[in-house]
């Protein structure tokens, strides 16, 4: 029988402590060992119990979330679960946690508190068991990095000019990305890579509703291309990226000689919505082999068969290795579907989608 996993719960609300715990040590394969009410007592307990998992409160007093968060990824790298307050600055902060090396997050209720985290007990246990098998790394002594030189963008909605001295870029082409635990980081570093007049990008990753405008935002500020949450009915154009809402489906179809985004309130698949099953099922029926689809860091099967779907009509799929995955579930289920061309160290995947571009018979430099 394997160990049970040990969970630290650091929380300034003694409710929540008391909560947490509860429905932990309910569990049967995990147990909270330690519970703290600040960063200052938390370093104590954690030294002292030496857990698996660490769920995290974003604001507490004496030192917040993130700065505890940096120090214990700098110091100490713990697979940890963020707890935050579904708000617009809450999103921000746990967009920054998960830069800092967070696992994934849940959000507690403003109101109800005790009521909602026990209505949220099967998404919080199931997120500590997701961490508890992560790979986590040492986060560098200066967090982060320094963002691109500022790029002037077109337009939102406005197809890029081409770089001079080289053909149109095709509308034809779309890149088509997948991914859950761990995405938000490898989104960001493949779409920092690509060139302005890149392909047009269709991104699923499994967030709730209340974030995926945030991610989008920040991805924004950082990128050379645009993004943006889809909107229904927007023309899917190069030079851009779509993320799909959070609790809503996104997929693709054809108008004439356009992609058009369909952003809808249809029910959840594989317990996911949006699901990446959705949106690849889509581009394996309206892109054929016009996609490059790109499966990255997630648990779970969600997409891999419609991931095998698309490389069935002619397109071109990549998963990210295990070694760069803070979890190889959606990657491995999807090369074990015989859905995958090539498997990619995170690093090197913007770069493939590029070569694969230029195949096609457009050059361009990343």
């Amino acid at each position: 029988m394997s160990p049970k996993i040990k969970v630290v719960v650091v929380d300034d609300s003694a409710l929540v402590r008391s909560l947490l715990t509860e429905i932990i040590n309910q569990q049967p394969d995990m147990i909270c060992v330690g519970t703290a009410a600040d960063p200052l007592q938390a370093r104590e307990v954690i030294r002292e119990r030496n857990p698996d998992v660490i769920t995290l409160d974003v604001e507490m007093p004496k030192m917040d979330g993130l700065e505890f968060l940096s120090r214990l990824m700098r110091l100490r790298p713990t697979p940890v679960v963020m707890v935050s307050t579904l708000t617009e600055q809450g999103a921000e902060t746990t967009l920054r946690a998960l830069e800092l090396g967070a696992v994934d997050f849940v959000t507690k209720p403003r109101v109800g508190v005790a009521s909602g985290l026990q209505q949220l007990a099967d998404d919080i246990v199931d997120k500590i068991r997701i961490a508890a098998r992560a790979h986590v790394r040492r986060l560098a002594t200066a967090p982060g990095t320094a963002p691109p030189a500022p790029v002037i963008k077109p337009a939102v909605g406005a197809a890029p000019p081409a770089a001079p001295g080289t053909p149109r870029l095709s509308t034809e082409k779309v890149i088509c990305i997948g991914a859950s635990t761990g995405g938000t980081e490898a989104i960001k570093e493949i779409l920092m890579e690509l060139p302005p007049d890149a392909p047009a990008v269709v991104i699923t990753q499994h967030m709730p509703p209340g974030f995926t405008a945030s991610f989008a935002a920040r991805l924004d500020s950082l990128c050379r291309i645009r993004v943006a949450e889809a909107r229904d009915g927007e023309r899917i154009l190069p030079g851009h990226a779509y993320i799909a809402p959070g609790g809503k489906q996104f997929s693709l179809a054809r108008s004439g000689a356009n992609y058009i985004a369909v952003v809808d309130d249809s029910p959840p698949v594989n317990r996911h919505k949006p699901s990446v099953e959705v949106l690849f099922r889509s581009c394996a029926r309206v892109l054929g082999p016009n996609a490059i689809g790109v499966m990255l860091t997630g648990m779970g099967a969600d997409g891999a068969a419609a991931m095998k779907e698309m490389r069935d009509a002619g397109a071109y799929n990549i998963a990210q290795d295990e070694a760069s995955c803070v979890v190889f579930g959606m990657p491995k289920m999807a090369i074990q579907a015989g859905a995958v061309h090539e498997v990619l160290p995170l690093k090197q995947i913007a770069r493939a989608i590029m070569e694969r571009v230029a195949a096609a018979g457009v050059r361009h430099r990343i």
